[in-house]
């Protein structure tokens, strides 16, 4: 913890030295990868069993259900006229299905297989992240078991399927390691990037502002680079709800769109509490009750993460997405996927863990393999919404 807080000066990689950099950083992390990888790969493997028995496809399933769908769709076509009010795909971020139409032209896959192949890439590179950042602030076995349990969520089929949440997880693992190093110039673009990935960037780029502002305030860096960080960290999700307010001639083009062609909006919460009591006092559907313990698991979580004196960036970033993912109405069945990228609530789990005898963690990961499996089933095979 001490190199967290030391006002030492911040590390730097030069340019010359990064391939070096990241061969050592994955020749630690390939323990990560492969658990990530076989977490991942269990609930595929019962997902098509399953989806074979009822006579389902598994593949369009991961490519074109839902959110998916209105991905690849932006990917072929583009985005619609600011006229199409109604379910408007603008509410949706751009890099990914930009991405996916420019690996599409040279890939021999249609666009659906693409979106899928494009988020496995990412959430490995998101498994990397969170890896790096349980073995910097604990040890390697932290960051590998922070890494699988991530895999192991009960929404964790989103991780491998056409969704943004895995390639947001990578952008903002790796945007506040960087920012706990003061590597502002690299947290800056990551933060751009992630800000055009999803709208829960807006509990991401603040962070490295005010971290970059604290480091210049208490003098531990007055560099050019803070302040690089703290003008253009923003960047990324600003730019694009700029570019939607020119489109549809409105300053608040965007959350006018989530509001009349989506029905979300903010209301403090309001909405999320009444469903969670309702979900957990009534005969609910098995999503219902499932999204209420997640985010009740949530809270206590981000509370034993307060305990534990995580860095208090990483407490900004969960408290954020905890406000961001909670606070808007409808939906009620994603808010447990819109948390899946607060991967720093998972740290006391792992921690737990690492401390646990084999035998005894090998339980317990292989338990949760085995409810995240059938959850991730159940949420493409029986539940008829989003997951």
């Amino acid at each position: 913890m001490s190199e967290i807080s030391s006002p030492s000066a911040p590390a730097r990689i030069r340019p010359a030295a990064w391939p070096a950099a990241v061969r050592r950083s994955l020749a630690a992390a390939w323990p990560a990868l492969v658990a990530y990888a076989a977490a991942r790969t269990s609930g595929l493997v019962v997902l098509f069993i399953w989806a074979h028995t009822v006579g389902k496809d598994a593949v369009g399933l991961l490519g074109s259900r839902a959110d998916a769908g209105h991905y690849v769709e932006i990917a072929a076509h583009g985005y619609p006229s600011a006229a199409e009010i109604q379910t408007n795909a603008m509410a949706f971020f751009p890099l990914h299905p930009t991405l996916t139409r420019w690996l599409g032209a040279i890939l021999p896959f249609g666009l659906p297989t693409v979106g899928v192949l494009l988020t496995w890439v990412m959430s490995l590179v998101a498994a990397w992240g969170l890896f790096a950042i349980g073995n910097h602030l604990h040890d390697r076995r932290t960051g590998v078991l922070l890494a699988t349990v991530w895999g192991l969520l009960p929404h964790a089929i989103v991780e491998s399927m056409g969704y943004t949440e895995a390639m947001f997880t990578a952008f903002a693992a790796w945007t506040l390691l960087a920012t706990l190093r003061r590597q502002w110039v690299t947290a800056a673009l990551l933060s751009v990037l992630a800000g055009l990935t999803r709208p829960s960037a807006s509990a991401l780029f603040p962070v490295v502002v005010l971290a970059a502002f604290v480091a210049i305030v208490r003098r531990q860096d007055r560099s050019w680079r803070a302040w690089f960080a703290m003008l253009v960290a923003p960047l990324g999700w600003l730019g694009y709800l700029g570019w939607v307010a020119a489109r549809t001639g409105r300053l608040d083009g965007w959350f006018h769109i989530q509001h009349e062609g989506w029905g979300s909006s903010w209301d403090a919460g309001r909405y999320t509490a009444k469903m969670t009591a309702s979900a957990l006092s009534e005969a609910k559907v098995p999503d219902y009750l499932l999204v209420a313990l997640v985010l009740l698991l949530c809270v206590a979580l981000f509370a034993i993460s307060v305990i534990d004196r995580q860095p208090w960036q990483l407490l900004m970033f969960s408290a954020l997405m905890i406000a961001v993912s909670l606070g808007g109405s409808g939906y009620f069945n994603a808010k447990a996927r819109f948390l899946l990228p607060a991967f720093a609530l998972l740290l006391p789990v792992a921690g737990a863990l690492a401390r646990t005898k084999p035998a005894k963690m090998l339980v317990i990961v292989g338990t949760l393999a085995a409810v995240s499996a059938y959850c991730g089933g159940y949420l493409l095979l029986i539940w008829k919404f989003s997951p």
